[in-house]
């Protein structure tokens, strides 16, 4: 096997994991030390082109030079056709199951929003829709991208094709759906572990695509969401993560770039400079994937600078944000870039000292985004201080309101799904926003009768 394009490294101990490991979604050095340790893929921008396939519709088509699936599968001996037979089947069996499979979702200008919230001629919001997708949110492509790298491993001899070992997430709702649906589609064993309160519909549909599920109730005096727990437990015993969680999986975080790689594309196509972006954050792969999309786009020549990264919590439960200002205490006044790297370094080797499980139970309207804690706080972290972006975290009251201006503008997004829309409400209402200027917010969970 020759050397990919891409390449795997832990940003907390910078280990890579063997050429061989069938299943490279752990650190190999993970274990009881105080290191953040989560793998990242990075590309190489001379050996990649970022519109070499615009032609094709399938996201996982159209931007398979930017994964590592790909490139593993082409350093392996596959060719370029394989990998799309492979994406273009695994997508017609998600269609099978969801009728309909990935396409690129909805990023548009929207006139009432920018309306309701008094932004001028040249500034404005930007929606991007992902409640149009597989499941109804963005998680089925972290766990699409996921999906690939089973099958490339599969179709490499890497793993055995007569054994399918279970799948495992934890989740209270969007992305166990999506979990169910990509992994029935590609014929997997999963296991669902869930909290006592999920909702009994997407209890029982997860139960109809075939998955194992395991409610977890909270213990009396032990921090943490017990589903996690109970992850955690099943993935030490021989499952694999089929996670949206970047420290069990890192591979799950380029599945979910997908969706800035079409904000980038459209944005080019426009001519459009964003300013701003704003992302709700739960476990925090879905701001990693922005986080680390945006800076490649710029890399690769593809954009012309890295929009503000603004990130979303709520009063109920803000892990993040307590994370992000003891990282902040570490800096100058007036920091430098090797300033903030040298911040990050050190935050990447005393985890406990920045991220720990929030003290009580979280509770919100916003439940999607109430992990117990940020999972990839520190990559979300960076990508706010690298661009000037901070967190921001809204109440019940700023929650309600996003949700009846989202669904009067048109969309079908829960209040999980408009909590970033709260967050620009405040960012506008502190003036870290103006009305002059551009900025984007992801709708990313369809509201469910």
């Amino acid at each position: 096997m020759s050397d990919p394009a891409s390449r795997l490294a832990c940003s907390g101990c910078g280990a890579s994991p063997p050429k061989d490991e069938p299943y490279p979604f752990r650190c190999p050095r993970a274990g009881d030390d105080d290191v953040d340790h989560v793998l990242v893929r990075s590309v190489g921008p001379a050996q990649v082109n970022f519109t070499a396939h615009a032609g094709s519709g399938e996201p996982f088509a159209r931007y398979r030079e930017m994964l590592h699936s790909y490139h593993r599968a082409i350093s392996g001996g596959l060719r370029d056709a394989d990998f799309v037979d492979m994406v273009e089947r695994l997508d017609g069996a998600v269609a099978a199951v969801e009728g309909h499979g990935f396409v690129a979702t909805p990023f548009q200008y929207s006139e009432s929003l920018s309306r309701a919230l008094g932004f001028e001629e040249g500034g404005g919001v930007w929606v991007k829709d992902e409640t149009h997708n597989v499941s109804g949110s963005h998680k089925g492509r972290h766990l699409m991208g996921v999906l690939l790298h089973l099958e490339v491993a599969r179709q490499l001899g890497l793993a055995d094709r007569s054994e399918r070992p279970v799948l495992a997430i934890a989740s209270c709702g969007n992305a166990a759906l999506a979990a169910a649906v990509v992994a029935a589609a590609g014929g997997w064993p999963l296991r669902v572990f869930v909290p006592v309160d999920a909702d009994a519909g997407i209890v029982a549909r997860l139960g109809d695509l075939g998955a194992k599920v395991v409610t977890c109730p909270r213990q009396p005096g032990t921090a943490g969401d017990p589903a996690y727990a109970a992850l955690r437990a099943a993935l030490a015993a021989g499952a694999l993560p089929f996670t949206c969680q970047g420290n069990e999986n890192g591979l799950a975080i380029e599945g979910g770039e997908t969706l800035v790689y079409e904000m980038v594309s459209d944005l080019a196509e426009s001519g459009t400079t964003l300013d701003h972006v704003v992302v709700q954050v739960g476990g925090g792969a879905l701001a990693s994937a922005c986080a680390q999309a945006f800076a490649e786009a710029v890399a690769l020549g593809a954009l012309e600078r890295v929009p503000r990264n603004h990130t979303v919590q709520t009063l109920g439960g803000h892990p993040l944000e307590r994370a992000y200002h003891r990282v902040a205490q570490l800096l100058p006044s007036n920091p430098g870039t090797e300033d903030i790297e040298q911040a990050l370094r050190k935050a990447a080797t005393q985890r406990s000292g920045y991220m720990w499980p929030w003290e009580v139970e979280p509770k919100s309207i916003a439940g999607g985004i109430l992990d117990d804690e940020t999972y990839d706080w520190l990559a979300v972290v960076g990508g706010m201080l690298r661009s000037g972006g901070r967190p921001v975290v809204v109440s019940e009251q700023r929650l309600a309101e996003a949700l009846v201006l989202g669904q009067a503008a048109g969309y079908r997004a829960d209040a999980t799904g408009c909590a970033g829309l709260a967050g620009l409400l405040e960012l506008v209402a502190g003036g870290t926003v103006r009305p002059d200027e551009k900025v984007a917010v992801l709708f990313t969970g369809v509201e469910r009768q």
